[in-house]
């Protein structure tokens, strides 16, 4: 449960949607395995990737990122194992080239009708190139989780309980002291209990707990973060699929001069597809998360709007809209205002083969002017699959 920031802004590249008729990539056996190879090359021009307020820092990037599956299942449980690479260079800034690596392991386990299991290891090591602690250094940070997960409930039972446990370490490579102040552990716990109302709808209600433990000694930010919710989902077999939930969040710092903050809370990721080749999507969220640039806290409140559409058997769009309200707690004075928008064509000549061509762009308002920016991102990926 790191800043959604330290991710959302690895995004360099806009990410592509589910293709025209580009299928699920094909595998070789190997070893009794099955082996799934895949690679996306780009190039894409982002005249602000350091998120600068006086657009310094333009660039061309190359981006190639081979990503490798390794899978295997019986009757009862599976594995799968993946590795990931994205190579990034910048054109006249070779500062801020660098190699993503991602490594994920996870597992499902069913012994009975009524029992499973789920597990799941993580090892990440990036960088971030933009709203960095020094404007023109990168961000560089390792990620290390594992997570398991236990259900009790047969599929189709009337009531289903799930809990899970996780564990994050973060930790920042930059030289000296720059970024210790957002090195920290978090673990967290979650329980949920699920009633079918009937057919593919099910209520719940849901209880959250996360500690996070900062590295640097005698950190503000050192916290408990609490939170109950009540909601509904719906199979995503259905026209109308996903989930709503609302509730009430607490934080509680451990220090006494911190002030603590409580709010409502609320998670929406919903699908609604009239047709099989159309499908409108909303995600929206409310929720306190980890401090940066001095804030003990940030309170996020955002929605994102998308439309998916297939035109013909090989040509289909992809467009979004997202607004934040990032509200920077205990530094004073600044709230962030954020509008995203982007769109992309996707061409799919072949199963194995996809083409697209995005335009995406951030326009941040603050209340401080050198964290207010525009960036704009125009892009041209090749995917290509066995």
């Amino acid at each position: 449960m790191i800043n959604r920031k330290n991710f959302m802004t690895l995004l360099v590249i806009v990410p592509l949607p589910m293709a025209a008729v580009a299928g699920k990539p094909q595998s070789v056996e190997l070893g009794g395995f099955d082996f799934t190879p895949t690679l996306k090359v780009s190039e894409c021009y982002d005249d602000n990737f350091r998120t600068l307020p006086d657009h310094e820092e333009a660039a061309w990037i190359t981006s190639v990122r081979p990503t490798f599956v390794l899978e295997t299942q019986t009757r009862t449980s599976g594995y799968q194992l993946e590795y990931a690479v994205d190579s990034r260079t910048y054109q006249d800034h070779a500062e801020a080239d660098h190699v993503d690596q991602s490594f994920i392991g996870r597992s499902v386990m069913e012994f009975d009708s009524r029992n499973r299991l789920t597990g799941e290891v993580g090892y990440r090591r990036a960088e971030d190139t933009v709203q960095t602690a020094e404007p023109r250094e990168n961000d560089k940070y390792t990620l290390k989780n594992g997570k398991f997960g236990y259900t009790y409930g047969a599929r189709t039972a009337m009531n289903q309980i799930e809990v899970s446990a996780e564990y994050e370490e973060l930790r920042y490579r930059n030289a000296g002291s720059l970024n210790d102040d957002k090195e920290h552990n978090t673990r967290t716990y979650i329980g949920t209990w699920y009633h079918r109302l009937g057919g593919l709808t099910r209520a719940l209600v849901e209880l959250r707990h996360s500690d996070f433990d900062y590295v640097l000694s005698n950190s503000p930010r050192n916290s408990t973060g609490d939170a109950a919710l009540v909601g509904i989902t719906r199979d995503l077999t259905a026209k109308l699929s996903g989930g709503v939930r609302v509730g009430y969040e607490r934080k509680n710092f451990d220090n006494s001069d911190v002030n603590d903050y409580s709010s409502p809370t609320w998670e929406a990721n919903v699908e609604y597809k009239p047709r099989t080749y159309s499908t409108f999507s909303i995600k929206a969220s409310k929720a306190f998360e980890e401090g940066d640039d001095g804030a003990n806290t940030v309170h996020d409140t955002s929605t994102r709007l998308g439309w998916r559409h297939t035109w013909t058997p090989w040509v289909a769009t992809d467009v979004h809209y997202r607004y934040a309200d990032l509200e920077y707690l205990g530094v004073g004075g600044r709230d962030d205002k954020l509008n995203d928008y982007g769109a992309s064509v996707i061409y799919s000549p072949t199963r194995w083969a996809e083409v697209s061509l995005g335009y995406q762009r951030w326009k941040n308002d603050s209340d401080l002017s050198d964290q207010t920016y525009t960036r704009n991102v125009y892009l041209l990926t090749v995917a290509l699959s066995l």
